[in-house]
């Protein structure tokens, strides 16, 4: 193990901040339980071995610790875009510091910020929801009550025609107001709190596959990816199972007439969730090889009414949203042609701090 000139070794494996030593050629000496978690490696894997194979573009970090050696000062670099080479899809956002021991040894470390970004985002989003749900409802409230009487209306209007084409015209407007009537109910969102029983999350998840598969094209993929480790759930049933089906349903038209859908379930352990940090957490995506959510759509998915279809009406993902934050819940997506992943987020224990 590379020595650390006046740092001992548990004191550097105590820091929330992964530290690296590497030496003239970019060897790693030693790196800390920190950078262990980092980059999913075991100190005797990356000991040995070139920082490159920590990271699959690591050009990087080896620029700025060639900076470090030629300065012969500390040098600082930020937001810097980390894959590690352990982890098919894990990128993370990292500041780093690069500082020269001497013999051309350097000193790397690498503050991941990931988690800070997210928590941001989270609470973010979290306040506009809930600023876009207070004016939508007070919205639909103001629609509601003249609805209920145009339909009134127009069943008294019925009665006293005398003709059944003229009839026709009536029905039309008593079944508009019926459909504008579900819409607006759709908008509102649940009268009550959610009714909370303990669940096998994959009961529900199977649940959504029977439903989609029945209504899938026979060309379309749809399977199940499980973790069996994953524990019992306290959830309202129906919402969640509502919840999971409207994610599944975005997915099965994304795809069209042919794709592949991916059921998944992993239980994760020291999630941030908004502001609330717990102990655990039940993570469900549905998977897609569609095109993709449209950049021109991403900032705002989940408000009610936006859609980039123009047979949607915008409410499915916007209510999917609403429910999982009843349970202190979220949905998050990530999107690319090819890949679409909508994740929900759900606690299964008390929150921790910090």
């Amino acid at each position: 193990m590379a020595a650390v000139p006046g740092i001992a070794a548990p004191e550097l494996n105590s820091l929330s901040t992964a530290v690296i030593v590497v030496d003239g050629n970019d060897v790693v000496g030693y790196l800390n339980a920190a950078a262990q978690t980092l980059f999913a490696v075991g100190l005797n894997q990356a000991t040995g071995n070139s920082i490159m194979t920590l990271v699959r573009d690591a050009s990087a970090l080896t620029e700025l610790l060639q900076r470090s050696r030629e300065a012969g000062e500390p040098i600082a670099s930020r937001q810097l875009k980390l894959q590690p080479m352990s982890r098919d899809d894990s990128h993370h956002t990292v500041d780093c510091i690069a500082t020269a021991l001497g013999s051309d040894q350097v000193l790397l470390e690498v503050a991941d910020t990931t988690r800070q970004q997210r928590i941001n985002r989270e609470t973010a989003l979290l306040s506009q929801l809930d600023g876009n749900r207070l004016m939508v409802r007070q919205l639909a409230h103001e629609i509601k009550n003249p609805l209920g009487g145009l339909r009134g209306a127009a069943q008294l209007l019925e009665r006293e025609l005398p003709q059944e084409t003229l009839r026709e015209y009536t029905r039309l407007i008593i079944r508009e107001a019926d459909r504008l009537r579900t819409l607006v109910d759709n908008l509102l969102g649940p009268g009550s709190p959610p009714h909370k029983t303990v669940v096998n999350p994959h009961e529900l998840v199977d649940h959504v596959h029977r439903l989609l598969t029945n209504a899938a094209p026979g060309s379309v993929t749809i399977l199940r990816d499980y973790d069996p480790s994953l524990p019992p759930l306290s959830v309202d049933r129906d919402q969640i199972i509502q919840t999971i089906l409207n994610l599944a349903r975005n997915a099965l038209q994304a795809v069209g007439d042919s794709g592949r859908i991916v059921f998944r379930t992993r239980a994760l352990i020291g999630v941030t969730i908004g502001a609330r940090r717990h102990r655990l957490v039940a993570r469900i995506d549905i998977e897609d090889d569609g095109p993709g959510v449209p950049p021109e759509y991403a900032d705002k998915i989940f408000y009610p009414l936006v859609t980039s279809r123009s047979d949607g009406t915008g409410l499915g993902l916007a209510v999917a949203q609403d429910l999982a934050n009843r349970h202190g819940g979220l949905i998050e997506f990530d999107s690319r042609p090819g890949r679409t992943v909508f994740t929900l987020l759900l606690p299964i224990d008390g929150e921790t701090h910090g």
